[in-house]
């Protein structure tokens, strides 16, 4: 229960980079802009490309147009509002506003978690069962995977605001962050937050311990098949294929783990800042980085597109 005399808030205010001097607050903000715009245009052009380019109407790049959409709307939700406390730092979220970050981020971050696992399956049919692909990976299968895994995150997004912002908060009002996410929010609360706790490990496990495993599993499948290929050529094409997903999945799934599993008595506010950071702001831009610069289908279509010709292997 509330304590007595306690005032109900009705407005946040993010700590977020304010113990940092005007001056470095301006760095970045150019930094965080520059990167933001990247991946803003990075995505759009990926998107592009995979709707403009015949070659790429397939489900391994459906899945990584879906992935691109999904990064930039889950960017949307995070960065314009820290861009703005980097330039004004003290301004006020109204709790609706912080529910409504808190919703999208969630959603679209936990979209994201399952579209791994949906290309993963992917990769997996196209090596270990190529003569049934086309049939496994039919439009319909799909649009499916797209559907469920946003109803994924839908539903559990759901689950965990509904679970926050049931809590009274009194007195207490500055989230020790730079946008609205759930371990902050239950520091702020003026009661017990152990079932919300219970529900957020939950939760965490639901969304990155059951995706990695499906990852992992078939990552094993995809190796073990792999090898069995007798000609070196062949090895080198089947790792090309799978390489760019790979490096996402790594680094997508690695930080979300430091974050959301890590034990809560581990938890610094720094650390957790830094890698929050590098989890909303610079993961995202490796989405396009990497499948443009390590994919030969996509810098081909890139080439094409701009009337080049693409470069031979």
């Amino acid at each position: 229960m509330p304590k007595p005399n306690s005032t109900a808030v009705t407005e946040f205010l993010f700590e977020g980079f304010s113990s940092f001097g005007g001056q470095h607050r301006l760095v970045f903000f150019v930094l965080f802009l520059t990167l933001y715009l990247l991946t803003l245009s990075g995505n759009a052009i990926i998107v592009s490309i995979i709707c403009m380019d015949r070659h790429l109407h397939t489900p391994m790049y459906f899945f990584l147009s879906m992935l691109s959409i999904s990064e930039t709307c889950y960017t949307v939700a995070i960065i314009p509002q820290m861009l703005s406390g980097l330039l004004s730092p003290h301004q006020p979220i109204a709790i609706q506003g912080c529910a409504a970050q808190l919703f999208f981020y969630l959603t679209f971050g936990i979209n994201n978690c399952f579209l791994l696992v949906a290309m993963g399956y992917d990769r997996y049919v196209a090596i270990c069962n190529p003569l049934r692909y086309s049939v496994i990976m039919g439009k319909e299968a799909c649009v499916r995977s797209v559907s469920g895994s946003l109803g994924i995150g839908l539903g559990m997004a759901t689950v965990q605001v509904a679970s926050v912002f049931c809590l009274p908060f009194c007195d207490a009002f500055v989230i020790s962050h730079f946008f609205c996410d759930v371990r902050p929010l239950l520091k702020l609360a003026c009661t017990d937050t152990t079932a919300n706790e219970i529900i957020n490990f939950v939760v965490s496990i639901c969304v990155l311990v059951l995706p990695m495993s499906l990852v992992f599993i078939s990552y094993v499948l995809i190796i073990s098949t792999i090898l069995k290929i007798s000609s070196a050529e062949g090895r080198k094409k089947a790792f090309a294929t799978c390489a760019s997903h790979l490096t996402v999945v790594v680094i997508h799934y690695g930080c979300a783990s430091i974050i959301y599993l890590k034990p809560k008595s581990q938890s610094s506010i720094g650390q957790d800042r830094l890698i929050s950071v590098t989890y909303t702001v610079i993961t995202p831009l490796l989405n396009p980085v990497v499948y443009s610069l390590r994919n030969k289908e996509v810098k081909g279509a890139l080439c094409r597109a701009m009337g080049r010709k693409p470069r031979s292997p």
